[in-house]
């Protein structure tokens, strides 16, 4: 079976797009998705979108990281399949409904408002999340969020001086986290500006994170470090996160296509 899809990025990371909105794709195994996620021998991306018809939305997007498991919420595919779709939209994700308001190469995703409660991570415990106590060697004293998938938040004086590369994949999977989480560690410039990297669960180092920077300034908001609206500025770019007066968390940001190709979905097993 041939399948066609569509390469786009936010700010770096990227996205194959495959829209079955018709119904008509298969439904593809984790190995088949790491085959493509694969950027020598495959397609190559960050995470494969898979859009479906929906009953309570105008589609549904799920989420796959390039290790073939399946996430809640992404902010850069929200507005990438904004772009793509043309049109204001309401979108059905497995971590709940999202909007989308799209430009020529700009998109706005309403992702809903942050969860702060320990069960709503998830954690293993009960533990307060606005400043836990807890530590992985320079990284301490954290918050944690949920906004449509977990976060947890560090705040640092100097964000060159954090080995992410090594602390992210060992926070990531600390029996803490039960269904893993994404590490962000940010760096406050001003009251309207952050510097943030992200190591993102399922995918590594990544040049941007949509929900990392939602959760990192929503975290930061919260904390009275910010003020409602912030510019999150990633190796890849930069997003604005807007908090509106009931907390529902905005972020708008460009997205853009890469190239249309197909594959044979045989020849990934």
């Amino acid at each position: 079976m041939r399948i066609s899809f569509v390469k786009m990025h936010g700010l770096g990371n990227d996205f194959a797009i495959l829209d079955g909105r018709d119904g008509d794709l298969p439904l593809l195994g984790e190995a088949q998705i790491r085959a493509l996620a694969d950027r020598n021998r495959g397609i190559g991306f960050d995470q494969l979108i898979v859009l479906g018809p929906s009953e309570t939305a105008d589609f549904a997007m799920r989420i796959h990281n390039a290790d073939g498991g399946e996430v809640e919420a992404c902010g850069n595919a929200t507005r990438a399949v904004g772009v793509l779709h043309g049109a204001e939209a309401s979108i059905e994700t497995t971590g709940g409904m999202v909007q989308v308001r799209p430009g020529t190469s700009m998109a706005e995703a309403a992702m809903g408002a942050g969860r702060f409660e320990w069960q709503d991570i998830p954690l293993a415990y009960a533990m307060d999340t606005r400043e836990m106590p807890l530590g992985w060697d320079m990284l301490e004293r954290p918050s944690a969020v949920n906004v449509g998938n977990p976060h947890i938040v560090f705040f640092v004086d100097d964000l060159r001086a954090v080995p992410l590369e090594t602390l992210g994949p060992e926070i990531e999977t600390d029996p803490l986290f039960p269904q893993r989480i994404n590490v962000n560690v940010a760096q406050i410039l001003s009251r309207d500006s952050i510097r943030l990297r992200v190591w993102e669960r399922g995918a590594g180092l990544t040049l941007a994170c949509g929900t990392g920077a939602c959760a990192t300034a929503t975290v930061a908001y919260r904390q009275g470090l910010v003020d409602s609206v912030v510019q999150v500025t990633l190796p890849g770019g930069t997003l604005t996160i807007r908090h509106d007066d009931e907390g529902g968390i905005h972020m708008a940001g460009p997205a853009s296509e890469t190239y249309r190709g197909s594959f044979e979905l045989d020849d990934f097993g």
